[in-house]
């Protein structure tokens, strides 16, 4: 599969913080994740950082990672975008997925990112730290 998996995003930044690749078995999962995180993209119209993308599962015991964390399968990534808070961008995100725009899936508010995952069904979360607010 070519580095470059949509308009804006590369293979190359869903690697494991670990350094290892996403595994070819999973790039399916990638690609789904991606094509939502381009109409992400397009639609706030500012470049999207990856912060954590796919993870090893040797890598997600270091860090002491959900047990069934769906980075694990290439589904997730935690994302940050300039110029938007983290409560501005987790409103972006379900406001998409309410307008089913973007697929139905894990969106987590922490304190300097949002992670955002293709599970397939609605599932809601703050981190640590994370004060209260309305969505």
């Amino acid at each position: 599969m070519s580095e470059q998996l949509s308009k804006n995003f590369k293979k190359s930044e869903f690697k494991c913080n670990d350094g290892s690749n996403v595994p070819d078995d999973l790039m399916d999962n990638l690609k789904d994740l991606v094509d939502n995180l381009q109409i992400i993209r397009d639609t706030i119209d500012k470049p999207i950082r990856i912060i954590s993308g796919y993870r090893s599962p040797k890598y997600n015991r270091k860090i002491d990672g959900a047990r069934r964390s769906q980075h694990l399968k290439a589904k997730a990534a935690d994302i940050v975008i300039r110029g938007m808070s983290p409560v501005e961008v987790h409103r972006a995100v379900l406001r998409l997925i309410k307008e089913s725009k973007i697929k139905k899936g894990g969106v987590g508010l922490y304190k300097y990112f949002v992670h955002y995952d293709v599970r397939g069904f609605n599932a809601r979360w703050r981190g640590k730290g994370v004060k209260d607010y309305k969505p």
